[in-house]
């Protein structure tokens, strides 16, 4: 969606880099391939991202030479976008929690020093509504990209704007950048994040390798009851 004002400046920065220097595919080295960066604007700062992009040079590799990105990109915010997924939670739930307008939606941003345009609010609501549809049993494309890939590094955010408010879940693979499923529950328990997990487990068509979370407590139960024999790392 083209910006239409100017991009207010970057209240902070912050670098990014892969997890790891060996191929998930190969086992081989990643190299450094270059620098990328992203301003991405949140509910408390516009930070600008700093990405280390890393490469494969094994040629027997299927990912020989595509850019592996900083698996705590996608964390952030979506592919391409430059409003944060909290920021995407938030409206979600000012408009589905509380049933207010966008124009009430805009206001409350702004209120929260958020620079943002009526029209974009009502863009992420749309976005929003996209990701609590996705269905990835019946996303044919998005198969396709993981049977290409052959498998998924599976990364897991929860995203609450407010306290005691909805969770936004976010299931996405980080290899592709894809979102998987997103879902917005009403508590974190184990038993409903083990369901979602669950959920994108049943529907790949590939293997999940690994999983990349926080670590809270309901989250580790629900990987070690869904997926006990995939690694599971721990982000800060």
């Amino acid at each position: 969606m083209a910006r239409r004002t100017k991009r207010p400046p970057f209240t902070r920065t912050l670098s990014l880099e892969p997890l790891s220097r060996t191929c998930s595919h190969c086992g081989g080295t990643l190299w450094a391939g270059y620098d990328a960066s992203r301003t991405i604007t949140t509910l408390e700062h516009v930070t600008r991202l700093t990405l280390s992009v890393r490469r494969c040079h094994n040629p027997a590799c299927p990912r020989h030479r595509k850019p592996i990105r900083p698996e705590e990109e996608g964390a952030w915010a979506l592919p391409n976008g430059e409003f944060g997924l909290d920021v995407i939670a938030l409206i979600g739930t000012l408009r589905y929690r509380e049933h207010r307008s966008i124009p009430e939606i805009h206001r409350a941003l702004q209120e929260r020093n958020v620079a943002i345009a009526q029209r974009t609010v009502t863009y992420l609501l749309e976005r929003y509504e996209e990701l609590l549809a996705l269905r990835l049993a019946e996303a044919t494309r998005l198969k396709h990209i993981l049977k290409q890939q052959g498998h998924v590094i599976l990364a897991l955010d929860g995203l609450q704007p407010y306290r005691n408010h909805d969770v936004l879940w976010v299931l996405r693979d980080t290899l592709s950048g894809e979102v998987l499923l997103a879902r917005s529950l009403d508590s974190s328990r184990q038993d409903d994040l083990a369901d979602l997990l669950r959920e994108v487990k049943d529907a790949l068509p590939v293997p999940i390798q690994a999983v990349i979370s926080d670590a809270q407590r309901p989250i580790r139960l629900a990987v070690q009851k869904v997926l006990p024999d995939v690694p599971h790392q721990l982000c800060q």
